[in-house]
Order: C-alpha cells, then structure tokens, then sequence
C-alpha cells in the first residue's frame, strides 16, 4: 500500500520541491546509516510525507547538509535530518516488514519473505524501542488478513482498520495535537486502502483474491460511487489536518493532501476508462 502519498509535481513551486526533495534524500541518508543497503530498498515517498508532516508541526532543529550519494555521485544533494525523520525511517523499515506478509499472501512470491527475514533483527528493534505502537499495528493488519477470509465483511471495518494503523503511525508521541493527527491519519489510512483496493480490483478477480469492491464491481454505478467514497475520506482527513497549527512547509502538505493523493485516483480512473474503450 505504498505509492499513494505523493506530490502533484506540476502544481508545486520549484522552491518547495527542492524542500521536499531535501526531506527524501534525508529520509534516505537516515535509513542508509541506520539500516544500510537493506533498508534503502525500503525508500518510499509516503514516509516522506510522514516526515515533513511532523516536522512541520513541532518544528525541530534540522541538520542541513550538501552531500553526494551513490545515485548522485557527481552533484550534492541538500539532505535534511532530524528526529522525526528518524522517526519515519523507523516507520519505513516496520510497515515494509509487515508489508512483506500481504505480499506474500497475494502473490506468493518468496522474494518477501526472504526480505523479512533480512529485515527482521531491524524490526525487532523498533518493536523494542515502540511496543505499544507496533503491538498495535501488528493486531489491526492480523485484523485484516481475518476479515479478508471472511466472506462479509463491510468495508467500513475492513479500511478502518488500515486507518488505525495509520493514526498510530502519525501520532508521534501523546500531545495536544495527538487526537487531530490520529484523526488525520485514520481517514487518510482509509483513503489509501479504498484507493489500493480500487487500483487492484481487476487483478484481485484474476487472481482470486480478497478485494472489498469486487461484489459491486458490475453495478452501474460503481465508478461513482467508489469517487464518492474515496472523495469523502480524503475530506475528512484533509479537515483533521487543518486544525494542526502548521506553518513551516504546509504548501507542500496541501499540495499532497489536496492534490497529490487524489490525482492517483484520477490516474488509476483515467487508465481504466481508456481500458474500457
């Protein structure tokens, strides 16, 4: 469920493009020096949004430093580091552990499960270090896997449970903005696990998998209201978002809530109404 918490790039200012590139080659450095070549294949621009979200919101003392990486060996990049980018490195390596079991589950491919095992010392150790956070978001995936062997199952329940683990993973430490970010990140979870369930709904009858849709997917009105749903979700996150007294980067935040994460539903639409033809 990765991909989705992107920028709309042609609607962003260079100058916040070049902040936002800088929070991903921090990302990037961070889970290199922490985890090494194993992590890095982790990199995704989700936990990116993570990090400017949280950033944004307290603020923190950043390291700003021009470096060269191995994908840009010529030129240096600017790479921003703090402890909430810590904390998202932290959150990439736990959600692409756990990732690896759906994977495995849709697709059976061995590849996943040998990378959870290279993963696995990694994952043991944020769990150590975030028990609860993790104990959490360990049950409400198990939750998922249970309901996807159900044969009714409302979705509602199914993505709410997607939404928790988002709020959990959003909600940095218990504050005065604990209950709009966990709120944010529930309806934002909701919206990427509608969104991934839209994009696969044809591969999942193929394959004969769990997807919420596919009982509606010859209704008439399914296209619409599938927008309906998905439109509703983002509202609702975009609204908790709005409370969280943000200045540093929120143009960047708003182009991804409000632009970035819709326009992959605009996509996957457009791709399967030229499919169609």
């Amino acid at each position: 469920m990765f991909g989705y918490i992107v920028i709309n790039k042609p609607e962003m200012k260079f100058k916040d493009f070049d902040i936002y590139q800088s929070y991903y080659c921090g990302l990037c450095r961070t889970i290199n020096d922490n985890y090494g070549l194993k992590g890095r294949v982790a990199l995704n621009y989700d936990m990116t949004f993570l990090a400017i979200l949280l950033s944004g919101l307290y603020e923190p003392h950043n390291q700003s430093s021009y470096r060269r990486c191995f994908l840009h060996p010529l030129k240096k990049h600017l790479e921003i580091q703090n402890e909430y980018v810590e904390y998202a490195a932290k959150m990439t390596i736990a959600l692409t552990y756990l990732k690896c079991d759906d994977d495995w589950i849709d697709d059976q491919k061995m590849s996943k499960q040998v990378y959870k095992k290279i993963l696995n010392h990694s994952y043991q150790s944020i769990k150590k270090e975030f028990p609860q956070k993790i104990d959490m978001i360990e049950k409400q995936l198990d939750k998922i896997h249970e309901y996807e062997k159900m044969e009714d199952v409302r979705i509602d329940d199914i993505s709410g449970c997607f939404g928790k683990v988002m709020a959990e993973i959003c909600c940095f430490q218990d504050d005065l903005w604990q209950d709009y970010l966990r709120e944010f990140g529930f309806f934002l979870g909701k919206y990427i696990y509608l969104l991934d369930a839209y994009d696969d709904i044809e591969k999942d009858l193929k394959d004969n998998n769990y997807n919420p849709f596919i009982s509606h997917f010859q209704d008439e009105h399914f296209e619409e209201r599938c927008h309906d749903l998905l439109e509703m979700m983002i509202s609702r996150a975009a609204e908790a978002f709005e409370y969280l007294p943000i200045e540093e980067n929120v143009e960047i935040l708003r182009n991804i809530i409000y632009s970035g994460v819709w326009s992959q539903y605009e996509l996957r639409y457009q791709k399967r109404m030229e499919d169609k033809k």
